[in-house]
């Protein structure tokens, strides 16, 4: 059988692709592919290992052709694939959580909350630059983040890590989901809020909820008004969920009294104005980037193809309601 990969990916999980005795083409490309790149190379493909640039909806899977009988996506969401266009078609789609995930990605919250707070990007480069000439007692003066209010939109796995890490600072923490959920309220010690309160109590909120029509655009001029004055954003999630031109100008207000942003909402391309920013800090989705949630992730791909191949249902199945149903 056929396997596509789109992009090397980072380890030796490939290998265990390649010693399984079916055809493995990965591109030739180390970048994002083109639409038509990734036809030519996926088309005639049993299996397809995706990132989250590529673009799959019923279109594309008809494109590859009825062979076609799982779509492994290297990543936790999976917004970039069509899941009932493609489940229509019989087809599986996977993804790839994991707590080596969840990890990394409740780390760097806390890596870009803790620089904003305390101006760690903007001291830094003002010390390369040259401009040290010995202590003063009126620099790059930040603000601590022991007993403040964090409001954590979405508490998933992720924000529930993120969580976790507050008691340390002794924070108050306030989440927001769907509906409470006592169980997390006894074991991290939080509290269920409404949005609005959320928005208006909180010195920091991160973002972790997934792309959906709801979320999309949350955060806007509407949302960032009933902030309280100086707050800290941190979106760890999906870039759309934020406005980048509504958060522009909250920011320069001073509404906004930082922002750090590991996605962006027309990826990857960034609004100029963030970039110029000296109270944002951006960094190119690598949220997840740690040596052990990519071994994860790719372990976790890799077996999802070839459990779906042999017969046997994968252990992160997205679209459960096909296996019954799917292409033999």
């Amino acid at each position: 059988m056929k396997i596509f990969v789109s992009r090397k990916i980072p380890g030796e999980t490939l290998n265990k692709l390649f010693d399984s005795g079916n055809e493995v083409v990965v591109s030739e490309f180390d970048r994002p592919l083109k639409a038509e790149e990734f036809l030519e190379g996926a088309k005639g493909a049993d299996a397809v290992l995706s990132l989250l640039s590529d673009h799959i909806d019923g279109e594309v899977v008809d494109a590859i052709g009825p062979q076609l009988k799982v779509v492994s996506n290297y990543a936790v969401g999976f917004d970039n694939i069509n899941v009932p266009e493609v489940t229509d078609k019989g087809v599986v789609v996977t993804n790839t959580p994991s707590d080596e995930v969840n990890e990394s990605v409740a780390e760097h919250s806390w890596a870009l909350m803790l620089a904003l707070a305390r101006r760690i990007v903007e001291a830094d480069e003002s010390t390369r630059r040259g401009s040290y000439k010995g202590w003063e007692p009126g620099i790059f003066i930040g603000n601590n983040m022991v007993g403040k209010t964090l409001g954590i939109v979405g508490l998933g796995r992720i924000g529930s890590m993120t969580a976790r890490r507050a008691k340390g600072f002794n924070m108050k923490v306030l989440y927001n989901k769907r509906s409470p959920d006592p169980e997390a309220e006894k074991e991290l010690g939080v509290e269920f809020s409404d949005l609005d309160k959320l928005y208006a109590e909180s010195d920091f909120i991160s973002l972790h909820v997934p792309l959906t029509d709801e979320t999309r655009h949350m955060i806007n001029k509407d949302s960032l008004g009933k902030m309280k004055k100086g707050v800290i954003i941190v979106n760890t999630a999906r870039g759309p969920v934020i406005d980048e031109g509504d958060l522009v100008d909250a920011i320069r207000d001073g509404k906004v009294g930082g922002a750090g942003l590991d996605v962006f909402d027309n990826e990857p391309n960034i609004n100029p104005e963030l970039i110029a920013m000296e109270n944002v800090i951006l960094t190119p989705h690598i949220a997840s980037a740690t040596w052990e949630a990519r071994n994860k992730m790719g372990s976790q791909a890799v077996d999802a193809i070839l459990d779906t191949l042999s017969g046997k249902k994968p252990e992160n199945i997205v679209n459960e309601d096909v296996w019954s149903t799917r292409r033999q």
